[in-house]
């Protein structure tokens, strides 16, 4: 899940994404907040969630909003290839075990 953050700084908004360099930078907290929904929008379309989190002035949590991948994207369901090899390196400690186990 992508965590897109809204946070006010001395003189305008300022939207980050978590893993991304890039932040934006807003003259008012609507356009960050419609930036910050838009990206989900493309995000879930993308086939990823995200979680939108709004801060007032002061950094306090004012609004935090969930965007579900939409399930009609073909990314959906789909797993990244470095997951499987990570599923096979975690069974293949058992498979070495239920061979131990037949041989003795």
């Amino acid at each position: 899940m992508r965590r897109i953050a809204v946070t006010a700084l001395a003189d305008g908004w300022k939207l980050t994404v978590d893993d991304v360099d890039n932040d934006m930078i807003f003259r008012s907290g609507r356009d960050a907040e419609h930036a910050a929904r838009r990206l989900a929008e493309r995000l879930a379309r993308a086939g990823l969630w995200s979680e939108i989190r709004l801060h007032l002035k002061d950094g306090s949590l004012a609004a935090r909003f969930l965007s579900p991948a939409d399930p009609s994207s073909p990314a959906v369901g789909k797993r990244h290839p470095e997951a499987r090899q990570f599923d096979r390196e975690r069974r293949l400690p058992e498979r070495r075990r239920q061979e131990f186990e037949v041989i003795s």
